[in-house]
């Protein structure tokens, strides 16, 4: 858990420490009590090994006083950890964040596929929050969800403290038929003079290898965290009394069913999805459970081990060729809220298909 609110400037970098090191502050919570240290860094970069992640402890894991620390030592709940990397280069990714919707207290912008919202391993400059930085030094911009680095689609900020804890408590709310019912087409702002809206209503595009059925409906499986899956990351549908299972629910729709260019046997479909909640990997998850996962997808689709080697920066022609598509095909499309400032108004925000699913969708034929 990477801590947002401890300020960099406040510790005096050790004088052995290469100036131009990035410096990621890891503060401890409950539940890491009594980790040892490489073990920490292990989870803070998710898709670091955990020998690579002894190397960072090694190379530059600090206390606030200056202290080395080591991969063996135990961590305390509400310890910081500094770590000191290396400058490395950044893998090249879209830096350009157009603004879809604006007041005083919202901030949306379209974020372009590839680009990480937070700092990971190999991510540092290459994201929102530095690339939101240095289009606005020194404004308040404080995420208020999160989406994948491969998903492309609407991300939302708050410009202050209340909107961000406004929007927060909307978006852990239940979202109901109700709400997604008769949402409308087009960014902007609206005053309802009925019942306060009180949750977020998200809407995504994606097409899937095949077309799930019934062709409209509600997928209600429980998720968690894949504990046999070696990424770590990988989430699957689980009984409603397994330990740590997280209800989860996605309404969905078929827009377009079409196939592949001279292979009337290789469906695919376009397909609405509407989050009734949101757990990580959701969407992808819940569309795989019905056999139809999303295209490009490396860690649901035929094989996880693409995900792997994604990771690694070492897909191969063939792998490109299996997934179809360089990222999965995922489009955060929709948006509606209440505006922080008074509920009764609803801000509806929206994100046209990118031009890399518009292209893939428009490379497929009509079914007859």
């Amino acid at each position: 858990m990477r801590d947002k609110d401890v300020d960099p400037s406040s510790f005096a970098r050790p004088p052995e420490v290469d100036p131009a090191a990035i410096l990621t502050i890891v503060r401890i919570p409950r539940e890491w009590e009594k980790w040892r240290l490489d073990r920490v860094v292990h989870a803070t970069f998710s898709r670091m090994s955990r020998t690579r992640a002894q190397g960072v402890v090694r190379a530059g894991a600090y206390a606030p006083d200056g202290r080395r620390l080591r991969s063996n030592q135990r961590v305390r709940f509400g310890d910081v950890v500094l770590l000191y990397r290396p400058p490395f280069v950044e893998p090249e990714v879209p830096l350009t964040c157009p603004v879809l919707y604006e007041d005083d207290a919202l901030l949306a912008i379209d974020k372009p596929p590839g680009l990480p919202v937070h700092p990971t391993a190999r991510y540092h400059h290459h994201t929102v929050t530095a690339v939101m930085a240095k289009a606005r030094p020194g404004a308040f911009l404080a995420l208020c969800h999160r989406i994948d680095r491969e998903t492309s689609g609407v991300l939302l900020l708050a410009k202050d403290a209340v909107a961000e804890r406004t929007v927060k408590r909307a978006l852990e709310q239940h979202v109901t038929e109700s709400l997604l019912a008769g949402l409308g087409g087009e960014t902007r702002s609206e005053t309802r003079p009925s019942k306060p809206i009180t949750a977020v209503a998200k809407r995504y595009l994606c097409i899937t290898w095949g077309v799930p059925e019934p062709r409209a409906g509600r997928i209600a499986l429980a998720l968690k965290l894949d504990e046999h899956n070696r990424f770590r990351v990988k989430m699957r549908t689980a009984g409603d009394d397994e330990p740590e299972a997280m209800a989860a629910a996605t309404r969905y729709e078929v827009l377009g069913v079409r196939c592949r260019a001279g292979d009337a046997s290789r469906h695919y479909a376009l397909v609405a999805c509407d989050l009734e909640t949101g757990r990580q990997h959701q969407i992808r998850a819940h569309l795989a459970s019905l056999g139809t996962p999303i295209v490009g997808d490396k860690l649901y689709g035929p094989d996880d081990e693409l995900f792997g080697r994604g990771a690694d920066g070492t897909l191969t022609e063939d792998d490109l060729l299996v997934l179809e598509l360089p990222r999965h095909a995922l489009h955060a499309h929709r948006l509606v809220l209440p505006n922080p400032r008074d509920a009764r108004t609803l801000v509806t925000i929206m994100s046209p298909l990118p031009p890399d699913l518009a292209e893939l969708w428009a490379g497929l034929e009509e079914v007859t």
